[in-house]
């Protein structure tokens, strides 16, 4: 699972790269690590189609069921508490952290597309999240749980991890309360090397070519687009080892 990347380019490079019409926010320093429920920009799609650099919180909306179970759990306590609750407020009260990471887009079960991912799996919800370099613990080949920091090369070039996003209301932490934000996360798939050698269960879907940033962010259906989720073998480059950062600054 990547809980961690890099951006240390430029928002005005990536909106370039990504051809984006508009940036919704312009300013912004290097951001040498970014982390779950971190800002940071994503390419969307606008209501005429163009393409719009924005600021989203990284974490989609946590599935239904997920947040019914943990409020339940949280209704026990307190009824062994004898502490008096509305269940309905407890509910939309409870905190969701986000998911960082989409994998299962197809239910291994009915072969057809998840029930929790399918509403924003279309064009409107698709979106290209630009980085630098990422992390995956090594938790394969030395087991040290260090991060290990990829790259398409020791230059660090912009690419994209493929993503979707949407409007979300919840409460990420209780100490907030209720907010409104815009979420978004990135889908992962099987690894390829290197990435495998030190994080075997998953790496994230990364889109290289300006012909797959096009294909994911047309209104091609999923079933046309879904060929990207793939892995993308013998691309990438270990550039870092350690830390909680990728501080480099690419030329």
């Amino acid at each position: 699972m990547c809980n961690l990347y890099a951006l240390m380019k430029a928002r005005a490079e990536v909106a370039a790269l990504a051809r984006a019409m508009s940036d919704l926010n312009n300013n912004q320093p290097p951001m040498p690590g970014i982390y779950p429920d971190y800002a940071a920009p994503i390419i969307t799609r606008g209501q005429e189609g163009q393409r719009i650099m924005r600021d989203a919180r990284w974490g989609m909306p946590s599935s239904k069921q997920a947040l019914f179970e943990a409020a339940t759990e949280r209704a026990d306590k307190l009824r062994a508490k004898g502490t008096e609750f509305d269940f309905d407020e407890l509910l939309k009260m409870e905190p969701d952290k986000g998911t960082t990471n989409v994998r299962n887009t197809v239910s291994q079960k009915t072969g057809r597309i998840n029930t929790h991912w399918a509403p924003w799996l279309g064009a409107g919800n698709r979106c290209l999240v630009p980085f630098t370099s990422f992390a995956e613990p090594d938790q394969d080949h030395e087991r040290t749980r260090k991060n290990i920091w990829f790259a398409l090369d020791d230059s660090r070039p912009i690419a994209f991890f493929a993503g979707i996003w949407t409007p979300h209301a919840c409460v990420r932490m209780k100490s907030k309360g209720w907010e409104e934000i815009v979420a978004y996360g990135f889908l992962t798939t099987e690894s390829a090397e290197p990435v495998k050698t030190y994080h075997a269960k998953a790496m994230p879907v990364i889109l290289t070519e300006p012909e797959e940033w096009d294909l994911w962010m047309s209104d091609a259906p999923w079933t046309e687009v879904a060929q990207l989720q793939r892995p993308l073998p013998d691309r990438l480059k270990v550039v870092a080892t350690g830390g909680k950062s990728d501080d480099v600054v690419p030329a």
